[in-house]
């Protein structure tokens, strides 16, 4: 291969990488956390190495072909928002007919994957795949399309169960309600930075249908979601560190409050950003919560 070639190849790889959106990982990582509550909590703490290796690239897939599929659908209107205006199908640096190839190759990848798990883990993919296909396209004719992508990102949480476990408790469902009202509460966030792009160019979101009320909105939100997080806590009795976690959560949500008060568009990009630790202080309190309660359990039997 030539340099010439070989300088081509970097050039389209680069831009399938910006496609993946893989410069910016907070997608990831906003998909990753409400996987390994999951798995954690059906695991009980010790969650199988088998199971855990393939959420966590089926995460990475899937975030990956969700962008990819997102921008096939926005083409025509990413060129007209601020924000998205450079990205590789707007300036016409990968071909629609390319992005479709790279989703379709990566939802196979992933499907494999799943293949590894069981036959309910495998029947459940169906569902996620066709949640993250139609999310993109939500966005014309549905006044709320933060609900789609709120099932769609929670829908790994029903996944992370039957993997693990083979069934789907009343846990699950919990937990998937609460994963789907933070997603819409952080995604309306998001959406807010570009609402006044949106309404130009007609696409729908949640930060245009709840208006003035959308803080009000994010905070019940917000506070449904803590609700069901406690409700699961005490199903499935929990400890201090577990609470602590929600708790410190709970402080960061008054945090980004603070942030979208003047609806500041950078502002409220900060805002949707810090939900990355929102979701990894939550992880750290489930995660100390088995090792603690196994030590305590331990000094208990020694009396």
């Amino acid at each position: 291969m030539n340099e010439i070639s070989r300088n081509s190849l970097r050039h389209r790889l680069h831009h399938y990488a910006l496609l993946m959106r893989l410069d910016r990982p907070i997608g990831i990582y906003l998909l990753l956390w409400p996987t390994l509550w999951a798995l954690w909590i059906a695991g009980i703490g010790n969650p199988d190495t088998k199971v855990f290796i393939v959420f966590v690239l089926g995460v990475i897939l899937m975030r990956s072909a969700g962008c990819i599929i997102n921008d096939f659908a926005d083409r025509d209107f990413d060129p007209h928002v601020q924000r998205t205006r450079n990205r590789p199908l707007a300036i016409g640096a990968v071909k629609p007919k390319e992005a479709l190839i790279l989703f379709v190759v990566l939802c196979l990848v992933a499907f494999n994957l799943v293949l590894l798990l069981n036959d309910l883990t495998v029947l459940l993919s169906f569902g996620g795949a066709a949640l993250a296909s139609l999310y993109p396209f939500t966005k014309r004719f549905f006044p709320m399309p933060q609900l789609f992508l709120g099932m769609a990102f929670g829908w790994a949480v029903p996944m992370a169960f039957a993997a693990q476990t083979g069934t789907i408790p009343m846990e699950a469902w919990l937990l998937f309600l609460a994963t789907l009202l933070w997603t819409v509460a952080y995604d309306t966030m998001y959406a807010m930075v570009d609402r006044e792009d949106d309404l130009r160019i007609g696409v729908k979101s949640s930060a245009i249908l709840f208006g003035r009320a959308d803080k009000i909105i994010i905070a019940i939100m917000q506070a449904g979601f803590f609700g069901l997080m406690i409700v699961v806590g005490l199903r499935l009795q929990l400890g201090l560190a577990y609470y602590i976690g929600l708790g410190t959560a709970a402080l960061l949500a008054g945090y980004q409050h603070f942030l979208i008060h003047e609806r500041h568009p950078p502002s409220c990009f900060r805002a949707f950003l810090n939900n990355n630790w929102f979701g990894a202080v939550i992880f750290i309190g489930l995660a100390l919560n088995y090792p603690l309660h196994r030590y305590i359990q331990i000094l208990i039997d020694s009396l």
